[in-house]
């Protein structure tokens, strides 16, 4: 199994598991040259199969939100039921709420913070199921954040998002299926698992069913502290930091949205240890490492995460360590 298993997020239909790793595997190493640490970097940009080589994988699952049989529906409000729509439509007033606070500029803040008083003023003229979503959306679409798909793309693009993380939220199935695309990837090998946008809920409810030790989890641009929209429907509740997981380092950009609720620290409390665990976690100390960065122009692309050195130099220590847990420290 991989030493590494990147999780992806929204939006990557049109791409598959090769596509997506080649980009995410240089970036992260990238960022573990910038933590001072070139070899590791060296042996993440080798080719599988080469002596020294680390092995990583994407557990891709995009494509399981447009089966053959139902073309369209990720894209399609009127096929969603009443609780899916009004998730959708309390999400989209999240994104606008953050970015009325947390853009990057002062002309984006002040475009969102228009776009929540337009909505809250039309509430009344936009009753009906779906009508306040779509007006939610249209306004969330407007934001300069989505600026370069231009409007007639950046409204698609923002409701094919959205709507997958309310579908994967609220439809077991589909919850299920996507944990056995990770389950198929993730193995006794694993030190680090990494999970980008939804990709990061995926990931920690991933590492929440692992049966054996994983030393790192990390998660960037990530929504995980959304209340009632997100945290309340993670699985399992409440939620707890993952028993299985040595570390947790959780990385956002001031500025990136989606990470509408920043620091996760304290909504993740830890167990007490699991039994058999080493002397060295027989008091659980285990709280959420956050890291804020700067992503310039892309505040929730992940690549600009991943070239991190708040990236890098803890994947770097979990690849470097020995079988021994974690003994922490901040790098």
């Amino acid at each position: 199994m991989a030493a590494v298993v990147f999780v992806h997020g929204i939006g990557q239909q049109q791409r598959g598991p090769a596509t997506l790793a080649g980009p995410w595997q240089a970036a992260l190493a990238d960022g573990v040259w910038k933590a001072g640490h070139g070899s590791l970097a060296v042996r993440l940009r080798q080719p599988p199969g080469t002596a020294g080589a680390l092995d990583v994988e994407m557990a891709f699952y995009a494509d399981l939100f447009d089966p053959p049989d139902r073309q369209g529906r990720s894209t399609d409000l009127g096929d969603l039921d009443p609780s899916e729509v009004a998730a959708l439509e309390e999400l989209a007033g999240v994104l606008l709420r953050r970015a009325a606070g947390a853009a990057g500029t002062e002309a984006d803040r002040r475009t969102a913070q228009d776009e929540v008083a337009r909505l809250e003023g039309r509430l009344g003229e936009l009753q009906g199921v779906g009508n306040v979503a779509r007006g939610a959306l249209a306004a969330v679409a407007r934001l300069r954040w989505f600026g370069p798909f231009g409007m007639a793309v950046a409204q698609r693009f923002v409701v094919r998002a959205l709507v997958q993380v309310v579908r994967y939220l609220h439809e077991p199935v589909l919850r299920q299926q996507v944990q056995a695309r990770v389950a198929g990837v993730v193995g006794d090998d694993t030190r680090v698992l990494i999970g980008h946008s939804l990709g990061s809920v995926v990931a920690f409810e991933a590492a929440c069913r692992m049966g054996g030790r994983l030393p790192l989890l990390v998660t960037l641009g990530s929504p995980l502290g959304i209340r009632r929209l997100v945290y309340d429907r993670l699985e399992p509740q409440p939620p707890r930091f993952p028993e299985r997981v040595d570390r947790w380092v959780n990385v956002a950009a001031d500025d990136d949205i989606v990470a509408a609720v920043p620091g996760l620290t304290g909504l993740f409390p830890a167990d007490a240890p699991p039994a058999g665990t080493p002397a060295s976690r027989a008091v659980d100390n285990r709280t959420v490492d956050n890291r804020t960065v700067d992503n310039g122009s892309a505040p929730h692309d992940v690549i600009h995460y991943l070239t991190k050195k708040a990236v890098g130099a803890p994947v770097a220590d979990a690849l470097a360590a020995d079988d021994s847990p974690q003994a922490g420290g901040q790098r």
